[in-house]
């Protein structure tokens, strides 16, 4: 980010821990302190982050907020109508990454879920009403936020990703050659995982492993699945990594004959790119923004979500397919797709947006 020129940009954020900090890396860095539980974090956020932001907006003469979801939005909303007051006018950007009405409802067991969305929908409604611009990242998140905020100017490109580690990680196993299905990601019931563990025992191919790399943010949910491969008589051949690098991720992509992304809600996926710059097809649902990556038998392979059989003959037919040529074509695709650049000029041109206020009233999506 430090690329984009003329701009200090200040970032607000969580601590690994309880203790806050604050240092300066490219930008400056203000990180609240992180309780342990949901709700508490909810409070802090909601309690200390309009203070801090409300601080920095006026102390540096901020002219642009971001806010990274809908949620997060009403407190730039917030701070924004308050430094009105001094005179201020900053500009307010909203991002969607996902479908922010049910995402949250398909990770974890949330406590009064209707009074939840009810709170939810009043913070992004008010976020949204105090918007200049927005940022999404596929075609499924665009259309919902222009469900919102039809008037609001548009920029769309992808979550940031080192993509330079992906592409300068060589392939261990040619993927032609390799018996190996990964999947990346948290395990939480969202990413659809127990679906992923009933298709591939389902799967009739002698030599496949099936290795789940990503950390148990859900620890209920993990223990599930571990339980549920042990009662389906493949924990043998299901491997559980946990959290890693993303060169360590690569290397997992490097050996894979096949990535798969069975989510049942997704605002993009950005694994999905990660996997294919080292040559793999993916498998992915057909739901959110993954069909925006995957052509379906050139690339990859879209099956249904939550339809199991679709995706075990899909994974039967990765063992079967021309995978060397569809790993090829996938790798043009994600280097086209995305790059640190287009990440910066994105921004670049969302910022642009943002300042002219959305004047022409026009729905814009840069081109990644």
């Amino acid at each position: 980010m430090a690329e984009l020129d003329g701009y200090m940009i200040y970032i607000v954020g969580f601590s690994t821990s309880l203790r806050p900090r604050r240092f300066t890396q490219h930008a400056r860095f203000y990180l609240l302190p992180q309780p342990p539980t949901a709700p508490l974090r909810y409070l802090c956020v909601f309690l200390l982050a309009p203070l801090v932001v409300t601080i920095l907006t006026l102390r540096h003469r901020a002219e642009i907020l971001v806010a990274q979801s809908p949620f997060e939005g009403a407190i730039g909303a917030a701070v924004k109508r308050f430094a009105a007051v001094f005179g201020r006018r900053p500009r307010l950007i909203i991002e969607n990454h996902n479908n922010f009405e049910e995402d949250l409802f398909l990770q974890r067991r949330v406590p009064l879920p209707a009074l939840y969305r009810r709170l939810m929908l009043v913070a992004a409604r008010f976020a949204f009403r105090h918007a200049d611009a927005l940022r999404v990242i596929s075609s499924s998140t665009a259309a919902r936020a222009r469900h919102f905020a039809p008037h609001l100017p548009q920029a769309r490109f992808m979550t940031f990703s080192d993509t330079d580690v992906f592409q300068q990680t060589e392939r261990h196993v040619p993927v032609e050659d390799a018996s190996d299905i990964v999947y990346a990601g948290v395990l939480i019931p969202r990413k659809g995982v127990h679906h992923l563990l009933r298709s591939f025992a389902a799967l009739e191919q002698p030599g496949a492993r099936l290795h789940l790399v990503g950390g148990a943010e859900n620890a209920d949910y993990a223990a599930s699945l571990r339980e549920l491969a042990r009662a389906l008589d493949i924990n043998d051949r299901v491997h559980f990594h946990g959290a890693v690098s993303q060169a360590e991720l690569a290397a997992f992509f490097a050996a894979a004959r096949v990535m798969v992304l069975p989510s049942l809600s997704e605002g993009l996926g950005r694994v999905v790119v990660e996997a294919m710059l080292l040559g793999t097809p993916v498998i992915g649902s057909r739901v959110g923004g993954i069909p925006d990556m995957i052509e379906h038998g050139v690339t990859g392979w879209l099956v249904e979500s939550g339809d199991e059989a679709a995706l075990s003959a899909a994974l039967a037919e990765a063992f079967q397919a021309d995978v060397k040529a569809m790993g090829a074509k996938a790798r043009a695709f994600a280097r086209e797709f995305f790059s640190p650049r287009k990440y910066v000029a994105g921004y670049q041109d969302l910022f642009e947006l943002a300042r002219r206020g959305g004047d022409d009233g026009k729905a814009q999506t840069p081109q990644q």
